[in-house]
């Protein structure tokens, strides 16, 4: 690999690393949404919730006065007392039966193995670009572009695959919930997108032959860089 070359792969990688932390974050965590229902009166306690691929979170809250954000039962930052439990197609109970019933399942269990496979081709990149500083194994960066570029795609899908949850479970007369908003987990995600797909596209582009310094070269008449 060039020099200059090698320069680039640095510090693409450490964008690289940056959005998969971001992606960590956001798969291991439980605020993609937060869900308020309706605040009947103050002075009362009510159940606002939070969460994400995995898990569903609820909160209860003391209203004193009502919310200046108009986020109806809240904010989820207010003391309360939590319970969370995993959703039904990891483990049973009551709490992810009703889950089950009011959220629409299927979006979840989708958002789910598509971040799954987004963790994969991540993994794939990062190897790809690890042995592409060998000796003459830059053409590497090519499929490592390709699976960031991959991964940074799995994850939007993921993302609107919640977005559709989220709105479902909203617009459903099943449910208790008449307001939202979207929670760092769900930035965290749209930020992993942003630098994955961005890296991809930089690998691929470095990973391109060398170009002519002047306009009356081609390719193969170009002097070829120095190598390490």
């Amino acid at each position: 690999m060039f020099e200059e070359q090698a320069t680039k792969v640095k510090i693409t990688s450490v964008v690289i690393m940056v959005g998969m932390s971001s992606m960590l974050a956001a798969v291991v965590t439980d605020h993609w949404a937060v869900l308020s229902p309706r605040v009947e009166k103050l002075n009362a306690t009510c159940e606002a919730a939070h969460f994400g691929l995995w898990r569903l979170c609820k909160k209860s809250i003391f209203i004193v006065e009502a919310d200046p954000q108009g986020k109806g039962c809240g904010p989820i930052s207010l003391p309360g007392a939590k319970n969370c439990s995993y959703f039904k197609h990891f483990t049973s109970g009551e709490e992810a039966e009703v889950f089950e019933v009011k959220t629409q399942k299927e979006y979840n269990i989708s958002a789910a193995a598509i971040t799954i496979f987004s963790l994969f081709f991540m993994i794939l990149g990062t190897f790809c670009v690890i042995f592409s500083f060998g000796k003459g194994r830059d053409y590497l960066l090519r499929p490592a572009g390709m699976f960031f570029a991959f991964a940074g795609l799995c994850i939007i899908i993921s993302v609107e695959v919640m977005r559709q949850s989220v709105k479902r479970m909203i617009d459903s007369d099943e449910t208790i919930w008449i307001e939202y908003y979207y929670s760092w987990s769900f930035t965290c995600a749209c930020a992993s997108f942003t630098l994955l797909i961005l890296s991809g596209v930089a690998l691929l582009l470095i990973s391109m032959p060398h170009m002519p310094r002047n306009p009356w070269e081609t390719c193969m008449d170009a002097e070829p860089d120095t190598l390490d």
